[in-house]
């Protein structure tokens, strides 16, 4: 095997012409992490946060972005049982994605579902632990409940809406075009909302309000969310693309009986991890190989052009998930 390779770092923090191809010494698994040779690496929202200096990796992590990829497992550290030199597998990754090897804990790989490619399940790993962490755990989505996600035509809200869905949840999902939003319904949204035409607020009362709003928007969309809650409802914070600062009556929260919580991925536990990708196992890769849930895919580019796939993503125009080729 190569003793270098190829991989994208940060050269400073800043917009996505920081991103520069280079050579890097191929890393080695420490006990209890495997080696893979990625085929295909995801591209995601906290690549960008880390890339402008607003999301440092957790410590002893890799400083290159990327926290999804799918291939060959090459080499296995000492304490590996459940992986093996030749599998393919698709992993959450502690950073360091976006190269042509990384490491990660054996516990956090996920087998390739079956007939599915490596690139499509590249895209799993991110979304699907986020959002089966925090609809499903965290915010305890049952079947029949009125379940609003907002940003429903990107990678988290198409998987958001097609879990939901095949769980028996009643799916809202928000959108900014026409186009998004039929993407949305044909995925499983009973109703998505152009909210640059509506407002999800009054959509969402006429409905008895939502049991669960899952929200990585922030900013203004706090309050509303809290008024478009049903009494007793929850809402899930995973990101703040407009703030995380507001002003929020929380006498309304009192009042109302309402739950409002959140989560990051990134800096949790290896163990919280794995017990993630368990259930997922378990739960969700049936629905994966059934063809009942599946990534939708917006759009690759070469590991090389990383800075025109941050590009796309900041540009909001995509829909799904977008990849870099790696081999």
């Amino acid at each position: 095997m190569t003793e270098t390779m190829t991989a994208v770092e940060i050269t400073a923090p800043g917009g996505p012409d920081v991103l520069r191809a280079t050579t890097r010494p191929v890393p080695e698994p420490g006990a209890g992490e495997v080696l893979i040779r990625l085929a295909w690496a995801g591209v995601n929202r906290p690549d960008a946060l880390q890339r402008a200096g607003m999301y440092a990796p957790p410590p002893g992590a890799s400083d290159l972005p990327g926290l999804e990829g799918a291939g060959e497992i090459v080499a296995v550290g000492a304490g590996v049982s459940d992986w093996s030199v030749g599998d393919h597998v698709c992993a959450l990754l502690p950073g360091g994605g976006y190269a042509q090897y990384v490491t990660t804990p054996a516990a956090h790989c996920l087998p390739v579902p079956a007939g599915m490619d490596l690139r499509e399940a590249a895209c799993l790993p991110e979304t699907f632990f986020t959002v089966w962490s925090n609809v499903f755990g965290r915010g305890a989505l049952r079947g029949g409940e009125r379940f609003l996600v907002h940003g429903g035509s990107s990678g988290i809200g198409t998987t958001a809406i097609q879990l939901a869905h095949a769980f028996g949840a009643r799916v809202f999902a928000t959108a900014g075009s026409a186009e998004k939003c039929a993407v949305c319904e044909r995925l499983g949204a009973e109703r998505a909302i152009n909210y640059r035409e509506e407002d999800f607020v009054e959509v969402l009362k006429a409905e008895g309000g939502a049991d669960l709003i899952l929200d990585m928007v922030g900013g203004d969309y706090l309050p509303r969310n809290v008024k478009a809650l049903a009494d007793d409802g929850r809402l899930v914070q995973i990101a703040f693309l407009q703030g995380p600062k507001v002003e929020l009556n929380f006498a309304q929260v009192m009042m109302r009986r309402l739950t409002i919580t959140g989560s990051t991925l990134r800096p949790q536990s290896d163990l919280v991890k794995a017990h993630i990708a368990e259930g997922l196992r378990t739960h969700v890769w049936p629905l994966i190989e059934a063809g009942r849930v599946a990534p939708v895919m917006d759009s690759e580019f070469p590991l090389e052009q990383a800075a025109a796939a941050h590009q796309r993503m900041e540009s909001s125009a995509h829909v799904g998930k977008i990849v870099l080729r790696v081999a």
